[in-house]
């Protein structure tokens, strides 16, 4: 009993069991408390003291049953209290094994297991479990940086093929741009054209229609005509083909003799007319519809029949092949229109090419 009064004394009703590790710098290395209610902990004394005091309140009746001074009691009183007594007895043992089980179960056997896991672990794997806990918050850490920097590279990537499809849309641009180009100067034939002005080819005047003679297309002061706007045959050899600057012959039919800057062996001709869409009349009326081909030598003026060919106006650039069957090599050629698509007063030429080899071209 003076254990229970000094217990109860003590201000802090609790029972600690406390395990520290040695070296213990940081929070983590702090020692671990495990804290048992006090009231848990006696509850076995308190049952054995019941069990003590209705074993001796049982004894002293059976005491008083042989002493004479209680004689008078009955017996049917005494034989009740004892048995009474037995039973309260009987109830309190089973109480008292529960209590046991309870207290042995929930309380004393987690103790023993806290303080064994505690002794089991040695200080310095204690620091190594420390140290492993760190080293996985470092990896997680070092994880989370690394699927940063790897969306970072993705929307990196993203705008780099944006940007790539941007360049190829330029570059698409630019070849339409090249190809529109091509069309306009006709350089899409990617063929030597021997009629070319610029390197030798001239035009037979004495054999070629006269130029169509209008007064719109001359300038006068005082009944004096000071120059002709009408442009002469050899604008047919050159590569501006823009509109008005054509060589117009007088009807639907003449014709034109070409001397060629070598002598070679005829295979296509290529006729150029501007387009529909870029006309100040807007018609094609004076393109030149059919006409035929002559392949000429200059010292016998022998001409040699190369086909007959139709020329449709809503195309502007046209390619024939010619029937060179004999394969005989030609310094001149002589291009003779038939009729145009329709304008009775004049006919407009463009361009003309003609294209061959300066050697034999091979049978196919």
């Amino acid at each position: 009993m003076s254990d229970e009064g000094s217990m109860n004394e003590n201000p802090e009703n609790f029972y600690l069991v406390t395990q520290t590790t040695e070296g213990s710098t940081s929070e983590e290395d702090a020692p671990q408390t495990t804290v048992i209610p006090l009231s848990y902990r006696s509850l076995p004394s308190w049952l054995i003291q019941i069990i003590c005091l209705i074993t001796t309140l049982r004894n002293t009746v059976c005491k008083a049953q042989l002493c004479p001074k209680y004689i008078g009691w009955t017996q049917t009183g005494a034989a009740t209290l004892k048995k009474l007594l037995h039973k309260a007895v009987k109830k309190l043992a089973i109480l008292f094994f529960c209590a046991y089980a309870f207290w042995s179960i929930v309380i004393c056997l987690p103790t023993k297991l806290d303080i064994w896991r505690m002794n089991m672990m040695t200080p310095g794997s204690y620091k190594g479990s420390i140290s492993l806990l760190n080293e996985l918050r470092n990896y997680q850490e070092k994880v989370r940086k690394h699927a940063e920097e790897i969306q970072a590279l993705h929307n990196l990537v993203k705008q780099l093929s944006a940007k790539v499809q941007e360049v190829k849309a330029m570059v698409n641009e630019e070849l339409v741009a090249q190809n529109i180009m091509k069309k306009i100067q006709g350089d899409y034939i990617e063929k030597p054209d021997f009629a070319l002005k610029s390197i030798g080819g001239t035009i037979d005047f004495e054999h070629t229609s006269a130029t169509y003679s209008c007064d719109k297309a001359r300038s006068y002061w005082s009944w004096f005509r000071l120059w002709n706007y009408a442009r002469p045959p050899d604008v047919i050899l050159e590569p501006n083909v823009t509109p008005g600057n054509c060589w117009a012959f007088s009807g639907d039919r003449g014709q034109v003799v070409i001397r060629l800057a070598r002598r070679i062996f005829l295979t296509n001709i290529t006729i150029q007319h501007i387009p529909k869409t870029i006309s100040l009349s807007g018609n094609l009326d004076t393109a030149p519809k059919d006409f035929v081909v002559y392949g000429i030598n200059d010292k016998g003026r022998e001409e040699t029949f190369l086909g007959a060919f139709l020329f449709q106006p809503e195309n502007s650039i046209q390619m024939f092949p010619l029937k060179n069957t004999l394969t005989k090599p030609f310094n001149c050629i002589k291009l003779k229109i038939l009729t145009n698509w329709g304008n009775p007063h004049f006919t407009c030429l463009y361009r003309v090419r003609a294209h061959g080899t300066m050697s034999q071209p091979t049978p196919e």
